[in-house]
C-alpha cells in the first residue's frame, strides 16, 4: 500500500499539473480573502476571523479533489498499466487505500498553507491573538473531513471510467449532490421529520455542526463511514 502511494505522490509532483492545481486553490483563497472586496474578505469584515475560508473551501474542494483524484484509476487504465499493477502481490483493498491516502495526502497539502491565515488574523487582532481559536480549529478539522469524502468519492469516480475529464466530471456532480443535494430535496417537503431526515443525510448539515467549533461523535461517525462507503464501493468496481 504504501508503495502505491509514492507512487501516486511522484506521478503527481513529476509534472506542472500538480503544482498548478494546489496554486490555483491557494491563489484563489488568499485573493477571496485578501484582495477581492466583499463578504468573504477579512480586511472589509472588520472582525477576527478566518470564516470565509471555511464558507469558500467547500466550493473550491469540489473542483481541487476531482482534479487531484481524475487520474488515479482512469490514468492506469488509459496507458494500459493497470493489468501490471493488479498482477502485484496486493490486495484491490490495498491498491484503492494507497490511491485514496495520496490523494487525501495530495489535498491536505493544498489545506495546510491556509493556516498562515489564522497566525496572520491572530497578528492584526486587537489585541493580538484574539481569536475565536476553538471555532477555527473546529472548522478546520471539519474541512479535513470533507475533504476526506469528496476524495473517496473521487477515487470511486475516477475507478468508473478510463477516462479522466469523464471521472472528474462525475466527481463534482457526487460531491455536489452530497454536499448540497440533500437539503434541495429537503426544501420539496413540509414535514419537519422528512425535513430533518434529509439534511441529516446530506454533508452540509454535519460540516456546519463542525464549523460552530463543536467536534460531535455523530459528525465525525458520518463522515467516516461515507468515506469507507465509497472506498469499498471503488474497492467493488474493480474487482467486478
Amino acid at each position: 500500500m504504501v508503495s502505491i502511494l509514492k507512487k501516486e505522490l511522484r506521478a503527481f509532483f513529476s509534472n506542472a499539473t500538480g503544482y498548478i492545481v494546489i496554486g490555483i486553490f491557494l491563489i484563489l483563497t488568499g485573493l477571496f480573502l485578501w484582495v477581492i472586496p466583499g463578504e468573504y474578505n477579512i480586511l472589509d469584515s472588520g472582525y477576527a476571523n478566518v470564516d470565509g475560508l471555511f464558507y469558500l473551501a467547500p466550493w473550491l474542494f469540489l473542483f481541487l479533489c476531482p482534479a487531484v483524484t481524475m487520474r488515479l484509476f482512469a490514468e492506469e487504465k488509459q496507458t494500459g498499466t493497470w493489468e501490471l499493477l493488479v498482477t502485484k502481490p496486493l490486495s484491490k483493498l490495498q491498491i484503492v487505500s494507497g490511491k485514496y491516502l495520496a490523494g487525501l495526502l495530495l489535498v491536505t497539502l493544498a489545506l495546510l498553507p491556509t493556516l498562515l491565515y489564522y497566525f496572520s488574523v491572530s497578528y492584526l487582532a486587537e489585541p493580538v491573538g484574539n481569536v475565536d481559536s476553538g471555532a477555527f480549529w473546529g472548522s478546520f478539522i471539519g474541512l479535513f473531513f470533507l475533504a476526506a469524502v469528496y476524495v473517496a468519492i473521487g477515487t470511486f469516480s475516477s475507478s468508473l471510467s478510463n477516462n479522466q475529464i469523464i471521472s472528474f466530471v462525475v466527481a463534482v456532480v457526487l460531491s455536489f449532490f452530497f454536499y448540497y443535494g440533500f437539503e434541495v430535496l429537503a426544501s420539496f417537503f413540509t414535514s419537519g421529520k422528512s425535513i430533518q431526515l434529509l439534511e441529516i443525510l446530506g454533508i452540509h448539515s454535519h460540516y456546519k455542526s463542525m464549523s460552530r467549533g463543536v467536534i460531535d461523535s455523530h459528525d465525525l461517525l458520518y463522515f467516516v463511514l461515507l468515506s469507507g462507503a465509497f472506498i469499498f464501493a471503488t474497492v467493488w468496481k474493480i474487482r467486478k
